[in-house]
């Protein structure tokens, strides 16, 4: 029985149109996955029936009443709840005041009743198998935690459909399972999910149905059971995945060269990385790969070990100097620690460059702005002009101007930490294939990913951590799901743990 349906839906922006005409039908108790890439009109049918706008036309039917002007108070009313990919929560708050935010209880007088709060947020908790502290600052909790939290608020309502965003994009694997575990859960209870995601692996493990749109129009739906990633991705983007055009290349003498380092996260690494060579870095999250690119970049010191760029040592982390060394990082949360919200494109770009250019008296606009134009056309940048803000960009295009803002810098050495977080199967092909061109231009690359696909399409070979250290060796033909995963799990190819003959793997 149809839970949600919404029939001929429109809508328009300044005359455009960004849905035009789409369906989308959700049944009672089913995990349904709404998929397209950035722009096929996704967030604005979420936004349409979570009241944040109004649609142009159309019909909406949610548990069996027809809705009309739709507000958020409204939508949240009769149990509909969006957790989105940005978390809404307040760091500085504690869990129960999150949990209970703009619905406190109160006693006389309007006193805040804590202790009541704490009380139904451990009954919550237990009931939805969560462990959780209530009396915990929220800034205290990890990423995992913080996302259970949102689905718990959303849940202390009444919701009877939660639209989960990007959900598992900062989540270790054993997050994911416990956010799905407990998905699974709430399903066989009745509540239904719209699942938006750009991974095909947890599409097909966890949901029943699906829905596709491209460009605002609805191109096919049915169930997950009855297709398979390839077509599903031929629906999203037009076309057949294409297939890796990865070639092996000539190198040139070493650029990077480690020697028994260690450092905050990561100990006693060593290996060397050659001019054009594209090393993949993987294992499971907090592995220690992540921090070794910061440490590459001067955001922490070296605790001991030997680490040259370009020949020469390095001893104390400072950024500059990395910077001067030519070495450029793109970090893994795009939006904390690379998206300057108030600057243009432009300025994003060149932000780096004017740091190490900062004796200069003025910034050359009019330069700055033909140098933007070249990387925009050399990347392949979709944006109106260099002076659109850098927010109105899609994930993927953001991307390409930080990249871009290294570039620009003229770093050889690129630390990529996890490029591709967030952003959709066609902007991941073009991040992919300009990794590849970087490469062949003579660039050095470091591509730290959880996704082993994305390895096996760019890399020459693959480091995989294991609790801070290096686990083992792999080449490019060698990348394959089982062996990585057994390596970044601390077991041998004979199912033995490390250090550990005892244990084995059935």
């Amino acid at each position: 029985m149809a839970l949600l349906e919404m029939k001929g839906i429109r809508k328009s922006f300044s005359g455009v149109p960004v849905l035009k005409g789409v369906d989308l039908t959700v049944e009672k108790g089913e995990i349904h996955a709404l998929l397209g890439e950035n722009g096929a009109g996704k967030s604005t049918l979420m936004n349409v029936l979570t009241g944040t706008i109004p649609c142009d036309g159309g019909s909406i039917r949610f548990d069996g009443q027809d809705l009309k002007n739709i507000t958020v108070r409204k939508s949240e009313q009769l149990g509909i709840a969006f957790v989105h990919q940005e978390l809404n929560l307040f760091n500085d708050l504690r869990v129960f005041e999150n949990v209970f935010i703009n619905r406190e209880i109160t006693g006389a007088f309007g006193k805040l009743n804590k202790k009541e709060m704490i009380r139904q947020s451990e009954e919550l908790f237990e009931r939805l198998g969560i462990k959780m502290d209530p009396k915990a600052m929220v800034s205290d909790l990890r990423t995992g935690d913080k996302q259970l939290l949102e689905i718990s608020k959303a849940l202390l309502t009444g919701a009877k459909l939660l639209i989960l965003d990007e959900p598992t994009t900062s989540l270790n694997n054993d997050e994911v399972e416990h956010l799905f575990g407990m998905v699974k859960d709430l399903k066989n209870k009745g509540i239904s999910f719209i699942f938006i995601s750009h991974k095909m692996p947890e599409i097909f493990a966890y949901c029943d149905s699906y829905t596709v749109f491209r460009n605002g129009e609805l191109i096919g739906s049915g169930k997950i059971a009855d297709t398979t990633p390839p077509e599903v991705t031929k629906l999203m983007v037009g076309h057949a995945e294409e297939a890796g055009s990865y070639k092996k290349r000539k190198t040139g003498d070493t650029v990077l060269k480690l020697e028994n380092v260690s450092g905050k996260g990561f100990k006693n690494i060593s290996f060397e990385v050659k001019k054009g060579e594209i090393i993949g870095l993987t294992g499971l999250q907090g592995c220690g790969s992540s921090e070794l690119l910061q440490c590459l970049f001067g955001i922490t010191a070296p605790i001991e070990g030997t680490l040259e760029i370009n020949g020469k040592p390095v001893k104390s982390g400072s950024v500059h100097k990395a910077m001067k060394a030519g070495v450029g990082l793109l970090p893994a949360n795009r939006k904390e620690t690379s998206v300057i919200p108030d600057m243009s494109l432009v300025e994003n770009m060149y932000l780096a460059e004017q740091t190490l250019s900062a004796g200069k008296f003025h910034i050359n606009k009019k330069a700055e702005t033909e140098k933007y134009n070249r990387y925009q056309k050399q990347l392949n940048i979709k944006a109106e002009s260099g002076n659109s803000p850098i927010v109105s960009l899609s994930g993927g295009n953001q991307q390409k101007v930080f990249i871009a803002r290294w570039l620009n810098t003229d770093a050889n050495i690129l630390l990529f930490d996890n490029p591709t977080q967030g952003i959709d199967v066609g902007a991941k092909e073009e991040i992919y294939k300009l990794i590849l061109s970087l490469a062949n231009e003579g660039k050095t690359v470091l591509v730290n990913t959880l996704e082993i696909p994305e390895l096996q399409k760019v890399a020459d070979k693959c480091l995989i951590f294991y609790e801070g250290q290096i686990a083992g060796t792999l080449s490019h033909e060698e990348i394959e799901e089982h062996t990585v995963m057994m390596m970044s799990t601390g077991l041998t190819e004979t199912g033995a743990k490390k250090n550990d003959n005892e244990v084995t793997v059935k």
